[in-house]
This record gives C-alpha cells, structure tokens and sequence, in this order.
C-alpha cells in the first residue's frame, strides 16, 4: 500500500471486493455506451500484466485506474473480456475515474503516477490510452500527447466516440 500521509489516500490494488463501488463510479462517470459490465471491468483486473488500482480514504473508494500491460497499439473495444495474451509491449490505461468526493484532491495523478511505478518496474517503457468526453486537455497535463492515427486503429479510437482521442507518452524510468 501506497499512502500520501498529507491527504490520508492510499493507493492499493483494486480487487474483487471493489467491484460494486467501482462499478458504480464507472456508471456514474461515463456514458452508457462506455460503461462495461462486471465481466469486462473485472477481466482487466485479472490480467498478469494488471496495474488496476484503486484510490481510498478511510475505506471509501475516491477513484480506480483500470491499467494493463498490452500490445501497442492495440486497444480492447468497450466491453471485451479480455484474457492474457502475452507480455505487455506498453502500458494500456483504460479507464480512470474519480469520484466527486475526491476531485481536486491529485487523486487521479496519484493512481498514474503509481501505476507508472509499477510498470515500469516491470520493463514497460510507453503508456497509451484513448481519451475520451473531452478529457484529452486532462492527459496533456499529465504528459500525454494526441498522436495521429489511421487504418484499424482510427476505426477502434472511433468507437470510444465522436471526441475520442489516441494519446501517448513515455513512462519515466527514474521512478
């Protein structure tokens, strides 16, 4: 466990018996067309690969980062279960929510900023993700650049929505 003794969050492995709160955040965070089931949202906790974690105080789930190791540039549709395939070439973020109770608290930083410790550790060098309801001005204040994309992996990015956006960064190795 990962605790900021400043704003009492800790930072832990999101787990089976966070399911529930995390799924409800998700619903309330995304629009239905990216809210995925429990089997989709829990497969991505179950991959060797995982840096799911979830952000707490007092016991109270502030916000999840669902995180993965991944082929580049290969993102999972919405609502896939998905199942190892093999070592992860880059850091995929999936999802990250934050709850209304830990908003402007850095709580969303602070699950990056651990799973990038934890992938990194683990040899991943690049992180990407898509953003998506306007979130990419988010991203870029943690790093993340929109890259341009075409072909198969415009058509997936599409998916995501009209404002969806690939973006990447490098994960520091000084960590």
């Amino acid at each position: 466990m990962k605790s900021d003794d400043q704003t009492g969050i800790s930072i832990t492995a999101l787990t089976a018996t966070d399911l529930d709160a995390a799924l409800a955040l998700q619903s309330r965070s995304y629009p239905a067309f990216l809210v995925e089931d429990a089997a989709a949202f829990a497969s991505r906790m179950g991959l060797a690969a995982s840096f799911c974690l979830a952000a707490r105080r007092e016991g109270e789930l502030l916000g999840y980062v669902l995180a993965h190791g991944w082929p580049r540039q290969s993102p999972p549709t919405v609502g896939t279960v998905l199942t190892d395939c093999g070592p992860g070439e880059v850091l995929f973020i999936h999802d990250l929510a934050v709850a209304s109770a830990g908003r402007g608290s850095g709580v969303g930083r602070m699950l990056i900023a651990r799973a990038f410790d934890l992938a990194a550790r683990d040899g991943l060098r690049r992180a990407e993700l898509i953003a998506v309801e306007g979130a990419a001005d988010y991203w870029r204040r943690l790093g993340f650049v929109a890259v341009p994309v075409s072909g198969t992996l415009a058509a997936k990015v599409a998916t995501y929505g009209p404002q969806a956006c690939w973006m990447e960064r490098e994960i520091p190795q000084d960590r």
